[in-house]
């Protein structure tokens, strides 16, 4: 475990609201050093049939919070027979970060979801900070990421819209960021669950963006 918590020191990751969901992304590379690690590190999790969970951080870390918040939403839905809020699950895991501040979680993570009052993207760090907004992005390709969507992202986007837009964010970071990398991850949440975009639709709307670009 002490090897997993030195690895990844560079990420790009980011979560957008939508009118008819939530989309989040990263890229795969974990770096040690300037050392590429491993090619395929997951940073998107999923942690309910309506959670997301993404991190920049430390490798070791990220995976206990995420079996920690997995269980907590399981166990919500279990008792009260509903799923977990996302207000709640973002309060939930602040909490847990804000009780380890003295020894903390070197993780900044995004929670991401859909409720019963519709889509939310909330923005967590080590100290247990969170706050809600239209769109996130956490790492160290975050710069190149807000640049897109500062220019981009619109408040009555699409799902579909919203895929591309996470797409051409995470590439622009893959770019210039030399700790992101090695293939991007995006998962879409809608009132009707949880999905994977396919990696072969990814890269195919990659290409299409590439060439309308250029």
């Amino acid at each position: 475990m002490q090897e997993e918590r030195v690895k990844e020191t560079g990420t790009t990751t980011l979560g957008l609201v939508c009118k008819d969901g939530v989309v989040v992304a990263t890229e795969r590379r974990a770096t040690m050093g300037t050392m590429i690690a491993h090619k395929v590190t997951k940073k998107l999790f999923q942690i309910d049939e309506h959670l997301a969970l993404t991190t920049a951080g430390l490798v070791g870390d990220v995976q206990v919070l995420a079996r920690y918040l997995s269980a907590e939403a399981k166990l919500y839905r279990l008792m009260r027979e509903i799923p977990m809020p996302v207000e709640a699950a973002a309060t939930l895991m602040a909490n847990i970060l804000n009780q380890s501040k003295f020894f903390p979680y070197y993780v900044q993570l995004i929670i991401a979801g859909y409720d019963l009052e519709g889509p939310h993207v909330y923005s967590l760090d080590a100290a247990g900070g969170a706050i809600p907004d239209k769109y996130v992005s956490t790492g160290s390709g975050s710069p190149y990421v807000y640049g897109v969507l500062e220019d981009h992202y619109k408040d009555d986007m699409s799902v579909d819209e919203g895929i591309d837009l996470a797409i051409r964010a995470i590439s622009a970071a893959m770019r210039r960021d030399s700790a992101s990398g090695d293939g991007i991850d995006v998962a879409v949440i809608t009132k009707e669950g949880f999905r994977f975009i396919p990696e072969d639709e990814v890269k195919k709307r990659r290409e299409r963006l590439e060439k309308k670009k250029a």
